[in-house]
């Protein structure tokens, strides 16, 4: 009697505190019991009908035939459907039935409702992530292609030009006003190559595919110096792995942007960038000392931040950023799986 009475108990709890609705109907679809949780996912009271889902509300069927499926075909499937509540709105659950009594006169069903709005909301948001994915891949392979092109297409033509005007150079040496002319044409096309060059690179470095991350972010690190010479920048690594090209892509534009702000916004005489293997993720570290930020600010307005942190995000990684007013920035990045490919 003991072991029945505690037995009863035990079910009584679960039917009060399992997560899942549980309903009982009869026939007429009348709730004769229901839990709390039921009561909280639809809003029903006891004696309310239980209205029909979409699903059995769209289903094709016979004349005579029930509109319940579950009622009509005495089963027990799990499926997913919409439900109305009370308020006239609709809930995604998982459903499922079984009859639980019946005599010649009455019948007795169980229902079970699970709720599907959280599972939906997290495979929204993991097809969104994979969309920004897919996107910012396209958009690294369009500059790789770009970037290319303007290696490959028109710089060589600029090179050829130059050459032709090395020759017709050669031919008019008395003509000084014409060398005069040549040769400041000669100038202004050398520059149009360096600015081509340098429009190359920015868009997509050979050297990310060809080399990897360190010696990319090296030449990075240069160039940026020769611009600012009054910036102390270093860059701190023993680094010598190829990681998987999103890793090595994506850490490479997140620090092209950390130096774009630096260089902007920072007012800083010094940055220092540290990329480290430590025993289960790739580390990089990016602090300067200049004029810091209202962090609460950046994190509402500053698309870049935003822009750096998705990155990450999308990488599997963690993304910390702290700065005060005069105390500077320091930017902190975990990456995993630095060598797999990230689905």
């Amino acid at each position: 009697m003991e072991k029945e009475q505690l037995k009863n108990k035990y079910l009584q709890q679960i039917f009060q505190y399992i997560q899942d609705g549980i309903i009982i109907m009869n026939q007429n679809r009348e709730i004769l019991m229901m839990n709390p949780s039921a009561k909280r996912l639809s809003g029903w009271e006891l004696g309310d009908r239980v209205p029909f889902c979409s699903f059995c509300e769209n289903r094709q069927k016979s004349p005579k035939e029930h509109t319940c499926y579950l009622i009509e075909h005495n089963e027990v499937p799990y499926f997913l459907s919409k439900m109305p509540t009370y308020h006239g709105s609709k809930i995604d659950v998982e459903m499922s039935t079984a009859l639980m009594y019946t005599d010649s006169n009455e019948q007795a069903f169980l229902l079970v409702l699970r709720d599907q709005t959280l599972q939906l909301k997290e495979e929204e948001a993991r097809i969104s992530k994979l969309i920004i994915k897919k996107l910012i891949e396209a958009k690294e392979e369009e500059h790789k292609r770009l970037a290319q092109e303007l290696h490959d297409g028109v710089g060589q033509s600029l090179y050829t030009i130059s050459v032709a005007l090395q020759a017709v150079e050669s031919y008019v040496k008395d003509n000084e006003k014409l060398n005069t002319y040549i040769e400041e044409v000669r100038n202004e096309l050398e520059q149009v190559m360096n600015d081509i060059k340098l429009y190359s690179y920015q868009l997509r470095p050979h050297s990310i595919d060809q080399l990897g991350i360190t010696p990319t972010l090296s030449t990075l690190v240069d160039s940026v110096q020769k611009v600012h010479p009054n910036i102390a920048i270093s860059l701190e690594t023993d680094f010598e792995e190829r990681c998987h090209p999103s890793v090595e892509i994506n850490i490479y534009r997140v620090v092209q942007e950390a130096l774009h702000n630096i260089t902007k916004y920072a007012k800083a005489s010094k940055v220092v960038i540290r990329l480290e293997k430590k025993a289960t993720n790739l580390s990089l570290y990016i602090e300067d000392n200049g004029v810091g930020f209202d962090l609460q600010y950046m994190k509402k307005e500053g698309l870049g931040l935003k822009h750096m942190e998705e990155r990450i995000t999308l990488l599997g990684g963690s993304f910390n950023i702290n700065s005060a007013h005069n105390k500077g920035t320091k930017i902190s990045i975990q990456v995993p799986n630095w060598k797999d490919d990230f689905r």
